[in-house]
């Protein structure tokens, strides 16, 4: 069987009991890196009193996934195996998926353990009273990727929810300012640990306030959306417009996400 397990993203009592149990019983661990799991579980065992000894540890993160994934039999989850990432919820932003999709094919066992999450926890401080949203994890780091992901955050209609390192964090921030210098934004830095610290204003006022301050740390950022009056565009709407090939192949190109070239085709 597998299970995934949550680790603390900060405070070390975010642990709960199943998942302290599930790490204890484990024997085999594949961890995103043996170090971060191997030193965590040596604090567990210290506050806890809990013997985590005799267990098998491997690697397993985005370099290597593939390669690992090769060479696993079914036969070796007939053995208590625990995924762990570094911090919060395996699959998050973090590896996992793959380990959950080689088990569905393959019809093994397997349990997620719910637990510390930086996205949930920080959607959940923000104040902001939007049903849905929209989890984008890090953003490209520069070029247009990084330009078109954060045009299409600010042009939602759904909260948009992402992660920025620090030393990118004030780059974001005049980034989201040119597009909308009043829209409003929530940041928190460093989740649960004992310099965490959150911010809500216009991203003008924040970027203001951002360019003197310590801005250390791992940030989670999250977007206000844009609140449309009336109804949005569909495919059908635009394809009913009299406008020339070329035009509408621009907007269906905008809106589907398909080549200009491909759609101009179809319409002549």
């Amino acid at each position: 069987m597998l299970t995934l397990v949550p680790t603390p993203i900060g405070n070390l009592e975010d642990i709960s009991l199943r998942a302290l149990k599930a790490l204890e019983e484990a024997e085999l661990i594949f961890c995103e890196d043996t170090r971060v799991t191997k030193k965590l579980l040596g604090l567990f065992s210290q506050k806890h009193n809990i013997n985590f000894e005799n267990k098998e540890y491997k690697s397993y993160h985005s370099h290597n996934e593939n390669q690992i994934l090769k060479t696993l039999e079914s036969k070796l989850f007939e053995k208590n195996v625990v995924y762990v990432s570094d911090a919060g919820m395996p699959c998050v932003s973090d590896p996992g998926a793959t380990l959950v999709d080689f088990c569905i094919k393959n019809n093994i066992k397997y349990d997620v353990i719910p637990g510390a999450n930086a996205v949930l926890t920080a959607y959940a401080m923000s104040g902001f009273i939007y049903n849905t949203f929209t989890f984008h994890g890090f953003l490209p780091h520069k070029g247009s990727d990084r330009t078109n992901k954060l045009k299409s955050i600010m042009q939602s209609d759904k909260l948009g929810i992402l992660y920025e390192s620090p030393h990118r964090l004030l780059k974001l921030l005049e980034e989201v300012t040119i597009i909308d210098e009043t829209r409003t934004i929530f940041l928190v830095k460093e989740l649960t640990k004992l310099h965490q610290e959150s911010f809500k204003d216009s991203a003008k006022n924040i970027f203001e306030t951002f360019k003197s301050i310590n801005i250390k740390g791992e940030w989670v950022v999250l977007i206000e959306p844009i609140v449309f009056q009336g109804e949005a565009l569909n495919i059908s709407d635009i394809q009913d417009l009299d406008l020339a090939p070329k035009v509408k192949a621009k907007l269906l190109s905008k809106l589907t996400g398909r080549k200009t070239k491909d759609i101009y085709q179809e319409l002549l």
